[in-house]
């Protein structure tokens, strides 16, 4: 009957959910958007400034060609030469780039009007204010409008051959079309109030199927399992009906023998399940096709903690992304499975509606033992006073620190205002709520040189949507830092926890937290947070348990001493993942476990910036002909991270049996094989990486690769590609391309290994570990810090 209980509840929960979200408009309303608003109009008489029409589909699906059709009408005083209209997009789009040229070329737009003179057309990727920078400005030349006169403007007019304009990859409830009038020409264009203007960017057809499962629990203690339909660009579909069977490796309760999948949401969730006995759970759904679908490894073992698995930064509509704070809460629970999240605007975009509507909002979803919300917000100063910053709070009601009002019109508050980090901490302290404090590298990376707080500053971003950053936390190790690794996705568009990249700038999928506590609450949370008791992901679920053996014991830490020098403290013989210890003794046995849902390559132990010990799941005696070719690493820390990639890979004496595209995010970039000698590319990395396996065949002696790019140029010989990996340097930051060998078999994907390591003398000894996957993906531990001194 408690079960059934714990079933109802969460069902209740979800419903909650469900109906906070239908009660939420498509588009936002004004009032909680943050932007720049001209305090000098003509007046305040809306009828001046005209109306508009569009027309068009409701319902466009991603990436989609479509036409629309936007009627301007003049108002009471028409429009002055050289005045015009604006429309306006939102800087989060990867929909097609507007062009006013070529009406046989995608994405032309053209325009007409009924009046006198003539209209000019001129589109700007970044000619508006944040968060409308995508504009398309029309222009009245030689003449005037009469007030009714209209202007028509035709968005993929395809009468002279274009195949229209192409359709973002996201899902977007409202995709406006902000529309703007200069009547008096003085170039300030005045937002016409009235209902907005928009279409619903939906899901497309069917791509895959996905399923997610915690990956540690006790035994009898309940888990869900997550199950969803994906189009290519990863957004839930509805069109993904299907019957699966269901079987599992070992007894679950509550599970059943079949799926019905037919949700409208393109997602559901199978609550309330759980193992009676240690072991490893797999579960496995076969459609009528004979697809399988694999969920897990998950751990069922006795211990003090599980594993909740997190993604706590992203925004929404109400600043730069789009959709609603509530789409994004209904998102991270209920289409990505999370267990804990949080929403993180950026400051100086968020009004004081918003900021209390947010908090209203995570009150209302936090669901102690099932989904964990964290109020909070990004703190986005300038990188010379300390860079952006992830805030967050225990309870509701704090008041926002912002690094400026620069996108906040009402400036009552502007008192509370943080300009710098080091004013930021002194001001959290005061707070009568507990916080808690991230690094983040986005388009103001942390400057962790400037100012560090370490009784609120627990963890830095090593992976989000921006890319990965191993720098952010090796800076630290000389200043004796003592920080957690954490990935979030920082996502834009609404999809905590699956956090797709499309075809914009971002060049990642967004990463994924390990909160190793008792359980998922608040308290919990914020505790893992401080001891540094997480893990991060640049996406996939996966086990990872590291822990120490301290032969001669030592003094556990509860805290930073450095920073809470009276914390509490206790005598242990082993510790786990993130601990700060004083050992008695210079030597400690160091534990790993991995267990991922795919193969892996490489387990790396590494004290500080040096590799200790690297575990393959392969030997050289196994390797076959599988040639991996990856490609990593940055321009520099800043926005502009980002690096493009060109190159073609030609062989010499053997032949193409199958190219695999590893890490391939953006299912629209080049890479291609010609013919059956050759491959072509195009790529973005942002820090991560992304390449492609060779499968050989018809070798010949004296085979060759050559692979020219333009970041430079490697030429090998095939007999030299073996077991150790050839390394192209190409500058930037940790900028380079490498070529291995692998087993033609899929690799292993448990690793189990222990290592003795000395614990220096003077100074921290950091301990953690990187493992890469067989997919491309990595986990990063927090370091366990171990000191004499």
């Amino acid at each position: 009957l408690r079960h059934l209980d714990l079933l109802i509840d969460k069902m209740n929960q979800k419903s909650s959910l469900i109906q906070i979200l239908k009660s939420v408009p498509r588009v936002l309303t004004s009032d909680m958007i943050g932007e720049a608003v001209s305090a000098t109009i003509p007046s305040d008489d809306q009828s001046l400034y005209g109306s508009a029409e569009l027309h068009g589909p409701k319902n466009a699906e991603v990436r989609t060609w479509q036409t629309f059709r936007l009627t301007y009408t003049t108002g009471k005083l028409g429009i002055d030469d050289t005045g015009g209209i604006r429309i306006a997009f939102r800087f989060i789009s990867d929909a097609g780039f507007l062009q006013t040229t070529d009406p046989t070329a995608p994405n032309y737009v053209s325009a007409r009007s009924n009046g006198d003179g003539r209209l000019e057309l001129k589109y700007d990727r970044a000619g508006g204010q944040r968060p409308w920078n995508e504009t398309l400005t029309v222009y009245q030349r030689g003449g005037y409008l009469k007030p009714g006169e209209q202007i028509e403007i035709i968005f993929g007019d395809t009468a002279g051959g274009s195949s229209g304009l192409l359709m973002p990859t996201f899902f977007d409830s409202g995709r406006v079309f902000r529309v703007m009038a200069d009547v008096q020409a003085t170039g300030v264009y005045i937002p016409l109030d009235a209902d907005p203007l928009y279409v619903s960017v939906i899901a497309g057809p069917l791509d895959r199927y996905r399923a997610a499962l915690p990956t540690l629990r006790r035994p009898n203690e309940v888990f869900h399992l997550g199950l969803k339909a994906e189009d290519i660009w990863g957004n839930p579909t509805s069109q993904g009906a299907t019957r699966f069977a269901v079987s599992a490796s070992m007894p679950v309760d509550g599970l059943p023998s079949h799926i019905d999948f037919a949700p409208e949401n393109g997602a559901m969730t199978i609550e309330g399940l759980r193992c009676s006995h240690e072991g490893t759970l797999k579960i496995t759904m076969s459609d009528v096709d004979g697809q399988e679908i694999v969920a897990g490894p998950l751990e069922i073992a006795q211990g003090d903690v599980a594993h909740f698995w997190g993604d706590l930064h992203g925004q929404t509509g109400e600043t730069v992304g789009t959709n609603t704070v509530e789409h994004y809460f209904d998102f991270a629970r209920n289409k990505s499975f999370l267990d804990v999240t949080s929403h993180q605007a950026n400051d100086f975009q968020i009004n004081a509606t918003f900021w209390a509507h947010l908090n209203d909002l995570t009150a209302k979803v936090n669901e102690p033992g099932r989904f964990t919300v964290l109020p909070g917000y990004e703190w986005s100063g300038n990188t010379a006073v300390g860079g952006d910053h992830n805030v967050f709070f225990m309870n509701e009601g704090a008041t926002i620190h912002r690094c400026s009002h620069a996108l906040v019109q009402d400036r009552a508050d502007a008192e509370t205002d943080a300009h710098t980090l080091t004013e930021l901490y002194s001001k959290l302290h005061e707070e009568p709520t507990e916080t808690v404090m991230y690094a983040h590298v986005g388009g103001r990376y942390a400057n962790i040189f400037y100012d560090h707080d370490a009784s609120l500053e627990a963890a830095v971003e090593m992976h989000s949507a921006w890319g990965s950053f191993e720098w952010i936390l090796t800076d630290g190790f000389p200043l004796r830092r003592r920080v957690g690794v954490v990935c979030n996705s920082d996502g834009h568009k609404g999809r905590p926890g699956a956090s797709y990249p499309g075809a914009s700038v971002f060049g990642a999928y967004g990463g994924l937290t390990c909160f190793v506590t008792a359980e998922n609450t608040r308290p919990a949370i914020f505790e893992a947070i401080r001891r540094r008791h997480t893990y991060g992901t640049t996406g996939p679920r996966v086990y990872l348990n590291i822990s120490a053996n301290l032969p001669d014991g030592g003094t556990l830490f509860h805290r930073n001493p450095d920073a809470m020098p009276d914390t509490k403290t206790e005598q242990v013989t082993d510790c786990m993942i993130g601990d700060i210890v004083r050992t008695n003794g210079d030597t400690a046995k160091i534990s790993i476990s991995v267990r991922a849902p795919v193969g892996i390559v490489s387990v790396e132990l590494r004290d500080g910036t040096k590799v200790l010990h690297r575990e393959t799941t392969y030997s050289a005696d196994e390797l076959g002909d599988r040639i991996r070719v990856m490609w990593s690493g940055a321009e520099y820390r800043g926005r502009g991270r980002n690096t493009a990639w060109h190159g073609r890979a030609t062989l010499t004496g053997a032949r193409i049996d199958a190219l695999e595209p590893v890490n391939k995010l953006n299912p629209e970039m080049k890479m291609q094989q010609t013919g059956s000698t050759a491959v072509v590319w195009d790529g973005v990395t942002t820090g991560n990486m992304m390449g492609f396996d060779l499968r050989l065949t018809n070798l010949a002696d004296g085979a060759d690769l050559e692979i020219a790019t333009n970041h430079g140029n490697l030429d090998l010989a095939l007999s030299d590609i073996g077991f150790d990996t050839q390394t192209m340097d190409a500058g930037g930051l940790h900028r380079k391309l490498e070529v291995t060998r692998l087993p033609n078999v899929p690799l292993p994907s448990e690793v189990v290994l222990t290592q003795d390591v000395k614990v220096a003398e003077v100074g921290d000894t950091p301990i953690w570990v990187c493992v890469t996957l067989e997919d491309g993906n990595q986990v990063w531990s927090s370091p366990m810090y171990l000191f004499q001194d």
